[in-house]
């Protein structure tokens, strides 16, 4: 009997020792990242000397992540032995770093919020001490700037810093050309080993450009600036490894001859549109098979439009890939359960993961257009509007690209596949909780903007029930005059403007918060990250 009762005993102190045991704050925030498998693909049409190659293409993808840890941040394992919570532990992989990349704020005892330079520029340098340097290098998206022993600044070029991993890089590269079987192919592995030791990166992108005949794709390199919050000048390094759906692209590809035509049909002045891609521009839908770097830090992308070289851009285009699985993920696990909580249900059936497709394709597309140097001899338009550079680059991408689409459903067969009703609707949709990314990232400002903007055009209203009603027609015509305002701000570089805006614009409204709130309740993730 008393043998029993201990047991009891034990029994009960074991329940309500659990149910005392705290549950981690960063439970709710890793729950926000939907886990999603990426599935093992179809390699039936890949050779053997191909899966070799694809295999090659992972290791480079982790020399990749390491470079990226050290780069945004420092010493991933300095980091990950001060954090005990598993939780926060993966909070932080997910983050590459102690910052939530939706705030910049530290949720990591024992470290500051995230600076706008991360590890790009020393912690302690201004703005005004960098523009008085005189030196040519320091304007160079692949240089670091650090403090030297007398405490002035210095250069270190990126393939200096990141020797030992680029030196690995280069091997598998050209491990990989020797083993491929497509010359095309060798030409672009051994031109970007070339370009990763010297930071030239012009005669790679050329290359990589003109090899359109393989079934998969390595997309590797610093590419990105906008984790330079403070100049907006220095890239990230980023892998992804893609494997190419040849019948979507294919059909996409028929889209690449009207480029020229889509620049004509943005809003504006003609001499805001004046810039002409190159006719080596091609598309492609892919699916992912591996993130790395940037590409994994955060909010996954899910369409990719490179290269940024506005030179490379001018003398032969670009390529705009659509991470075919991503984007379907992202929609069944977030687009189409948001809508559900936030539409009027006369609404909700305009969601559509078509027009969620289209609408990526164009906004992409829309990348390239507009102009890459102002009219008015301020320079390149990175140059002349500074850090809010990256912010009206993707208020353009979003603004014009579903803007695009409305007009195409005017003459094209994509009518067929959802209506104009569709698209903007989907597009609204992918506004919102794109929102949720926050003011932190260039991306989430540029959300924030366009839903003030088209907020304050009376493009919507929200009910007492927390739920939309959306105005077709003001939506489509507010997006007009913001492409047409936005283009006309890159044009003539007008940096005052440009920052005046961002800053009014912004700002988190109340309704964004009570957005967060609803979809939170309903455990609706905020993004994915993979398995």
């Amino acid at each position: 009997m008393n043998k029993k009762i201990v047991i009891i005993a034990m029994a009960l102190l074991a329940v309500v020792s659990c149910k005392k045991a705290p549950k981690s704050p960063f439970a709710r925030k890793v729950a926000d990242y939907a886990v999603v498998k990426i599935e093992t693909p179809d390699l039936s049409g890949i050779s053997d000397n191909g899966k070799e190659v694809l295999n090659l293409y992972r290791f480079i993808a982790d020399e990749i992540d390491a470079i990226y840890w050290k780069q945004y941040f420092g010493s991933k394992e300095s980091l990950m032995n001060v954090i005990s919570d598993p939780y926060e532990k993966t909070f932080a992989e997910i983050n590459y770093g102690p910052w939530d990349r939706s705030t910049g704020y530290s949720f990591v005892h024992g470290y500051t919020d995230r600076l706008p330079g991360v590890g790009f520029y020393p912690a302690d340098m201004t703005r005004q001490e960098f523009d008085a340097w005189d030196n040519p290098d320091k304007n160079s998206p692949y240089t670091l700037i650090r403090r030297a022993a007398d405490g002035s600044l210095e250069t270190v070029w990126y393939h200096d810093a990141y020797k030992e991993h680029i030196d690995k890089i280069a091997n598998y590269l050209a491990a990989a050309a020797d083993i491929t079987i497509k010359p095309s192919v060798k030409k672009y592995l051994l031109a970007k080993a070339d370009a990763l030791r010297s930071d030239n990166y012009y005669e790679s992108a050329m290359a990589w450009l003109d090899m359109d005949d393989s079934k998969m794709d390595l997309v590797v390199g610093p590419n990105e600036a906008a984790d330079d919050q403070l100049l907006g000048i220095k890239r990230s390094y980023e892998a992804f490894v893609l494997l190419k759906n040849e019948a979507r692209t294919n059909e996409l590809m028929q889209y690449v001859s009207r480029i020229s035509e889509f620049q004509q049909d943005l809003p504006g002045d003609d001499a805001y549109k004046s810039f002409q891609p190159g006719a080596g521009s091609n598309i492609f839908s892919c699916n992912a098979l591996y993130y790395a770097g940037k590409a994994n830090a955060g909010i996954k992308v899910i369409a990719l439009n490179l290269p940024f070289d506005s030179d490379v851009q001018r003398d032969r285009g670009t390529r705009t890939i659509l991470l075919e699985n991503i984007i379907n993920a992202k929609y069944n696990h977030i687009i189409n359960p948001t809508g559900q909580v936030l539409l009027e249900s006369d609404y909700q059936e305009h969601l559509s993961s078509d027009a969620f497709f289209w609408n990526i394709v164009f906004r992409e597309v829309a990348h390239g257009l507009g102009v890459k140097e102002t009219v008015n001899g301020k320079g390149s338009v990175e140059d002349a509007l500074g850090s809010a550079a990256l912010t009206f680059e993707e208020i353009k991408a979003n603004a014009a690209g579903v803007l695009l689409v409305t007009k195409l459903q005017n003459h094209y067969d994509i009518r067929n596949l959802f209506t104009r009703e569709d698209a903007l609707t989907t597009f609204f949709v992918s506004l919102v909780r794109s929102e949720r990314f926050g003011e932190g990232s260039a991306l989430g400002r540029a959300n924030i903007i366009i839903y003030n903007y088209l907020n304050e055009a009376g493009a919507f209203k929200r009910k007492e029930s927390g739920q939309y009603a959306i105005d077709f027609a003001k939506m489509q015509a507010a997006l007009s005059d913001l492409t047409a305002l936005v283009l006309k701000t890159q044009a003539t570089g007008d940096r005052e403007f440009a920052v005046d805006f961002e800053n009014r614009y912004s700002k988190r409204s109340d309704n964004y918060n009570a957005d967060l709130m609803n979809l939170g309740l309903e455990k609706i993730p905020a993004d994915i990250r993979f398995k």
